[in-house]
């Protein structure tokens, strides 16, 4: 089945702190045919309805900032445990298997040095952190301070946060890909701002291209395209959120040693892997931002199924050899 070039069926909404889109190209119909969503816009619409309503729900579970959250009951139970539900523990555990693989530069138990940046800041009101403050919230970050039984979780260290922020996007993504294929969808593309997953292809016989954007540009330029069917790429970068205070920029990937962010060699990194990854790679293309452009390219040749494009800040670009990137001219 060739697509017929009909227009598709495309929602956006706001979620997860930024304009989420869901586009569905292709549909399976009841008889078993494959069509134009256009020719089954209402099933599409309520698919992507569903989609969203999945990942408003999730994030109420997930999110750090709601005193009523999964996240925020436990960071507030201060070591008692806490019942939560099936999704919060197992986007817990892999986020502690991905602060166990970055030898804990990316961690899960961030929330102490997270909550005392604004990265919101309107203009010229942008504050720095206390530096005590922040240096005793370090000595809280450690993982290994999670603990789990079937459905409760407890910090062991009262003091110790959880913040799932570097992982919770790319799980609520693969969470509602699930969603829109058991609801017919062959062929879409999810959008989360910065993780971005492919179901199908635009056709049979034709790729989705997706852009990959160029650092600083406001997503208004890209340094190249990826032709990929079946896949999420996520991008990590220090352009996303920052703030300016007193002339010097500050941007959010920060270091679970010191509580500042990072300094790195890169500006970017985006990594593709199969659909039903967006969560690994979210966690790894942070982690490879936070370890600089050499040991990130070793981690992600070390690793199944993942390949890199990583963007320095002197300008140049890496890829693994089997990132189907092409540059812009």
């Amino acid at each position: 089945m060739g697509g017929s070039g009909a227009e598709p069926v495309m929602k956006d909404g706001y979620y997860l702190d930024t304009i989420c889109s869901v586009t569905v190209y292709r549909m399976t119909g009841e008889d078993g045919t494959v069509k134009d969503a256009a020719d089954m816009s209402e099933e599409a619409e309520a698919a992507i309805d569903e989609s969203f309503e999945l990942c408003k729900d999730l994030e109420s579970k997930l999110s750090r900032t709601r005193e009523d959250s999964d996240i925020g009951r436990i960071n507030s139970a201060k070591g008692k445990w806490t019942e939560v539900s099936a999704e919060t523990v197992e986007l817990i555990q892999k986020g502690m298997e991905y602060s166990h693989i970055s030898d804990g530069d990316f961690d899960i138990t961030v929330g102490g040095i997270t909550k005392q940046w604004d990265f919101h800041a309107a203009e010229g009101e942008a504050k720095l952190p206390d530096e005590e403050a922040l240096a005793k919230a370090v000595k809280h970050i450690n993982y290994r301070n999670i603990a789990i039984e079937g459905n409760r979780v407890k910090l062991t260290d009262p003091e110790t946060e959880l913040d799932l922020g570097g992982i919770a996007k790319g799980y609520i993504g693969d969470r509602m890909t699930e969603l829109l294929e058991s609801k017919g969808v062959v062929s879409a593309v999810i959008n989360l701002g910065g993780n971005v997953i492919c179901i199908g292809g635009k056709t049979d016989e034709d790729d989705f291209v997706i852009g990959v954007e160029a650092p600083f540009s406001d997503r208004s330029e890209i340094i190249g395209k990826v032709s990929t069917r079946d896949k999420t790429l996520v991008t990590s970068g220090i352009y996303e959120r920052r703030i300016e205070v007193d002339g010097k920029t500050y941007h959010h990937i920060l270091d679970t040693k010191t509580g500042w962010p990072v300094e790195t060699d890169l500006d970017a990194v985006t990594l593709i892997a199969d659909k039903g990854h967006s969560a690994d790679i979210d966690a790894l293309s942070t982690t490879c931002l936070i370890k600089g452009s050499a040991e990130g390219m070793e981690l992600i040749k070390n690793t199944d199924g993942v390949e890199g494009i990583f963007v320095l800040s002197n300008g140049d670009v890496r890829t693994t050899d089997g990132a189907a990137f092409e540059a812009a001219k």
